[in-house]
């Protein structure tokens, strides 16, 4: 069953007021609300059986880290060279024997991502809605290229839009900002739709309107701000920005 607190449903009313090309002009999704990363993990199972959910999270953890430490440090490097730096780390951190058959496998796996079920006719729902729609992801050309030729999604962009056009990583302002200019658009016009609550909390600071698509059911971060509304799959996200069920 899907739940919306009371102010999200107020939300949602003003949207179902309005067709959704009055209320928001564009919809951007982060990489993981569109695709899947879960298959990762089972090819880390198939190396390292009971310990591939230990690597899958500190290799997680890692990622991230070097994003943003290399974003704030000036010191770029894109997100499959800091993919493949924190795999690196977390299999010498858990003593895991790293050899080139396992790693490559890991790292070819991301250029296999596959859609989430829910996202080709939410996509083509949004379209036939009259929104624009563009990926705005931390992942590089190449994985998003290969992940939307792979789920049949061609043509359903009107852009992809990597935070390495301009060397930095979201939640940088810098990287929100590209949206805005690839688009065309005013920040409000421009729904913005993260998978993961940090994302959510830098894009209502830059100003995006946001619905969090929030699969797992996980908690809000603690930052003092949230996404303007949430649910767990897209068709709820289609019902936001139009007004009615995807």
């Amino acid at each position: 069953m899907n739940r919306f607190s009371r102010r999200q449903l107020l939300a949602m009313a003003g949207a179902a007021a309005l067709p959704g090309s009055e209320r928001f002009r564009a919809v951007a999704y982060d990489g993981f609300t569109l695709f899947d990363p879960r298959p990762i993990g089972a090819v880390a199972a198939r190396f390292f059986a009971a310990r591939a959910p230990e690597l899958m999270n500190l290799w997680r953890v890692k990622q991230f880290d070097y994003q943003w430490l290399r974003s704030l440090s000036g010191r770029y490097e894109d997100f499959w060279k800091v993919t493949e730096s924190a795999l690196r780390f977390a299999a010498r951190t858990l003593q895991l024997p790293l050899a080139p058959e396992s790693r490559d496998a890991l790292m070819g796996a991301w250029l296999e991502l596959k859609a989430w079920p829910d996202v080709a006719p939410s996509v083509r729902a949004l379209k036939d809605a009259g929104l624009r729609q563009a990926p705005l992801a931390n992942m590089t050309n190449e994985i998003l290229d290969a992940a939307i030729r792979g789920s049949r999604l061609d043509g359903l962009f009107d852009d992809v839009i990597s935070t390495d056009r301009n060397r930095t990583f979201k939640p940088d302002p810098r990287a929100y900002q590209l949206g805005v200019d690839a688009l065309g658009l005013r920040k409000s016009e421009v729904l913005f739709a993260p998978s993961a609550g940090w994302d959510a909390a830098g894009a209502r600071w830059f100003g995006y309107p946001t619905f969090w698509v929030n699969r797992l059911a996980v908690p809000a971060e603690e930052l003092g701000v949230a996404a303007d509304a949430t649910g767990a799959t897209m068709s709820n996200l289609v019902t936001f920005a139009t007004g009615r069920a995807g």
